[in-house]
Protein backbone atom coordinates (compact mmCIF):
# COMPACT_ATOMS: atom_id res chain seq x y z
CA UNK A 1 0.00 0.00 0.00
CA UNK A 2 1.02 3.62 -0.30
CA UNK A 3 1.27 3.98 3.49
CA UNK A 4 3.66 1.02 3.79
CA UNK A 5 5.85 2.33 0.96
CA UNK A 6 5.90 5.75 2.61
CA UNK A 7 7.06 4.15 5.88
CA UNK A 8 9.76 2.20 4.03
CA UNK A 9 11.02 5.39 2.41
CA UNK A 10 10.98 7.08 5.84
CA UNK A 11 13.02 4.19 7.32
CA UNK A 12 15.60 4.47 4.54
CA UNK A 13 15.84 8.24 4.95
CA UNK A 14 16.35 7.90 8.71
CA UNK A 15 18.99 5.20 8.17
CA UNK A 16 20.80 7.33 5.58
CA UNK A 17 20.80 10.35 7.91
CA UNK A 18 22.07 8.39 10.95
CA UNK A 19 24.63 6.23 9.16
CA UNK A 20 25.71 8.70 6.45
CA UNK A 21 24.69 6.14 3.81
CA UNK A 22 22.98 6.46 0.44
CA UNK A 23 20.44 3.64 0.31
CA UNK A 24 17.84 4.02 -2.43
CA UNK A 25 14.37 2.43 -2.02
CA UNK A 26 13.43 -0.24 -4.58
CA UNK A 27 10.44 -2.20 -3.23
CA UNK A 28 8.69 -3.75 -0.23
CA UNK A 29 9.54 -7.43 0.12
CA UNK A 30 7.44 -8.15 3.23
CA UNK A 31 5.47 -6.12 5.77
CA UNK A 32 3.50 -6.87 8.92
CA UNK A 33 2.03 -4.65 11.57
CA UNK A 34 1.29 -4.91 15.28
CA UNK A 35 -1.02 -2.75 17.38
CA UNK A 36 0.92 -1.21 20.28
CA UNK A 37 0.57 2.34 21.65
CA UNK A 38 0.09 3.26 18.01
CA UNK A 39 1.21 0.89 15.28
CA UNK A 40 4.51 -0.95 14.88
CA UNK A 41 5.43 -1.90 11.32
CA UNK A 42 8.00 -4.60 10.59
CA UNK A 43 9.29 -4.20 7.04
CA UNK A 44 11.60 -6.17 4.82
CA UNK A 45 12.54 -3.90 1.96
CA UNK A 46 14.85 -3.90 -0.98
CA UNK A 47 17.16 -0.95 -1.53
CA UNK A 48 20.16 -0.18 -3.71
CA UNK A 49 23.44 0.30 -1.90
CA UNK A 50 26.30 1.27 -4.18
CA UNK A 51 24.40 -0.05 -7.20
CA UNK A 52 23.72 -3.42 -5.55
CA UNK A 53 20.17 -4.50 -4.59
CA UNK A 54 20.06 -5.72 -0.98
CA UNK A 55 17.31 -6.60 1.50
CA UNK A 56 17.06 -4.68 4.76
CA UNK A 57 14.91 -5.06 7.87
CA UNK A 58 13.22 -1.97 9.30
CA UNK A 59 10.93 -1.33 12.24
CA UNK A 60 8.80 1.85 12.26
CA UNK A 61 6.63 2.92 15.20
CA UNK A 62 3.81 5.36 14.38
CA UNK A 63 1.52 7.17 16.82
CA UNK A 64 -0.62 9.46 14.63
CA UNK A 65 -2.37 11.24 17.50
CA UNK A 66 1.03 12.48 18.69
CA UNK A 67 2.33 13.13 15.16
CA UNK A 68 5.21 10.77 16.03
CA UNK A 69 7.15 8.41 13.78
CA UNK A 70 10.39 6.61 14.67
Amino acid sequence: SGEIESLARFAIQEHNNKENKVLEFKKIVKARQQVVAGMMYYLTLEANEGGQAKNFEAKVWVTPWMNFKQ
